[in-house]
C-alpha cells in the first residue's frame, strides 16, 4: 500500500505485566496488519522503571508509520488492539499496571487537542521512556524546538532509568 496522501506517524508501545516483549512484537505485528497502515521502522526494545506508575519495570518501544487512516480511525484501530491483547482499564486507576498500551504520539505535522486526541501527545517529552525509542528511528524529529535526541538526554540527566535491549 502507498498512497500520496499516507502520513507519517509515531506509535509508543508500552507493557508491564504478563511477557512485556512478546505483547510489543505482537502489537507490531498487529499494528502492521491495520488497513491502510504498514509499520515502517521499529525503535529496539527498552526497559524502564515505571514513572508515575506503579508494578514492575515496562517494556517500551516506538513504531513508525505510514497509514492513510484518520488520526481517529488510528487510534480505533490501537484501541482495538489493546482490547484484544487483553488491556484492561480499571474505573478510578490511573498509571495501573498494563498488558499493552499503544499511545498516538506523533501524526505527521498535525496539532489537535480534542476529547479523545491530542496531538502531539502531550506528556511525551517529559518521557525519556518515549524520546529514546523515538530519537532511535527519527533522529532527525524536533519537538518544541529541540531535537528528539537533545529532550531523551534532559529526561536521562534528570535520573529516568532505562536500558535499551534488543531489536523489536
Amino acid at each position: 500500500m502507498a498512497c500520496a496522501d499516507d502520513v507519517e506517524a509515531f506509535i509508543a508501545l508500552g507493557a508491564n505485566l504478563g511477557d512485556g516483549a512478546a505483547a510489543l512484537r505482537a502489537a507490531a505485528l498487529a499494528i502492521d496488519g491495520l488497513a491502510l497502515t504498514r509499520v515502517v521502522a521499529r525503535s529496539s526494545l527498552y526497559r524502564t522503571a515505571p514513572q508515575h506508575a506503579t508494578g514492575p519495570d515496562y517494556w517500551n518501544a516506538v513504531v513508525q508509520v505510514r497509514t492513510a487512516q484518520s488520526p481517529e480511525a488510528l487510534l480505533d484501530g490501537l484501541l482495538g488492539i489493546e482490547a484484544r491483547m487483553g488491556r484492561q482499564r480499571p474505573i478510578g486507576a490511573v498509571n495501573a499496571p498494563r498488558t499493552l498500551d499503544l499511545d498516538l504520539l506523533l501524526y505527521g505535522s498535525l496539532q489537535r487537542q480534542s476529547e479523545r486526541l491530542t496531538l502531539p501527545h502531550p506528556r511525551m517529552a517529559a518521557r525519556a521512556f518515549v524520546l529514546a525509542p523515538l530519537a532511535e528511528i527519527w533522529p532527525e524529529g524536533r519537538l518544541a524546538g529541540s531535537s528528539v535526541a537533545e529532550l531523551a538526554e534532559r529526561r536521562l540527566a534528570e535520573g529516568q532509568r532505562i536500558q535499551r535491549l534488543e531489536p523489536l
